[in-house]
């Protein structure tokens, strides 16, 4: 069964499908403009690394190593005198390092890199992941390298804007070098199709059109989402049944 989505398939949004499935999505938004770029471009893969604590590390779909560690510790034997009181066990905020894969596309021939793709996760979209993940953004935009930043989530803080932009459950920002501070934003909502975007190079250069719905879909079928995702449950939040229900069961008016 294909995704019954005609754009970007919220259940995707869950903590146990979405590190997965971004990871995917890098590498085949870089097969899918390597042909369209070569020979003067190439199109590399690389990753950042931070570190986040609490309610942010979780949100990445990963194990909360605060909370195992807590439990590896609680579980060995402890020497210690009898006391008048005893205390009450907390869990401290650990960091857990993040590894968030992106692209850039550079000139072969300077090794310069002349634009850089971000795929947004939810760490980047709340608390200090997004602090940090904003830092990272500002030294592009302060940079001659473009900046294409693809978010596909809808929980979270949108990341900021200095003039009013349209509310959406989605976005990509396309933001060229020469043109900033102004920059295209696409802005779509869940039963959109995942609007087609140009891939910013240098000025002397045709810029190819990126089809991200196309790589969206394909990949829902490769990874086999369709055996693993049951669309009877609730969505995950802030989704509500109704909104999912409306683009899932046009015809119908009941929730799922």
């Amino acid at each position: 069964m294909p995704n019954p989505f005609p754009g970007m398939n919220p259940y995707l949004e869950q903590p146990e499908f979405w590190s997965d499935f971004h990871n995917h999505l890098v590498i085949a938004l870089a097969k899918a403009l390597i042909p369209k770029l070569l020979p003067k471009y190439r199109v590399v893969t690389d990753k950042w690394i931070y570190k986040v604590a609490g309610s942010t590390a979780m949100a990445i779909g990963r194990p909360d190593l605060a909370m195992q560690q807590a439990k590896r510790q609680s579980a060995l034997p402890t020497k210690t005198a009898l006391l008048n009181v005893q205390p009450i066990p907390v869990t401290l905020p650990m960091p857990q390092e993040i590894q968030q894969s992106y692209l850039e596309v550079k000139d072969v021939a300077t090794q310069e890199v002349i634009s850089t793709l971000e795929i947004l996760s939810p760490a980047n979209k709340r608390g200090e992941g997004q602090k940090k993940y904003e830092a990272k953004r500002q030294l592009v935009l302060d940079s001659l390298t473009h900046l294409v930043e693809i978010d596909l989530l809808r929980d979270g803080s949108p990341l900021p804007f200095e003039t009013d932009a349209e509310s959406s459950h989605y976005r990509i920002l396309v933001s060229r070098s020469q043109t900033r501070p102004v920059a295209d934003l696409y802005p779509f909502n869940l039963g959109d199709r995942i609007p087609d975007f140009p891939l910013p190079l240098r000025p002397e250069d045709h810029e190819p059109i990126v089809n991200l719905q196309q790589i969206v879909t394909d990949l829902y079928a490769q990874l086999g989402y369709d055996y693993f995702i049951n669309y009877d449950h609730a969505p995950p939040p802030p989704w509500t049944p109704d909104e999912v229900a409306s683009v899932l069961h046009p015809d119908r008016n009941t929730s799922l």
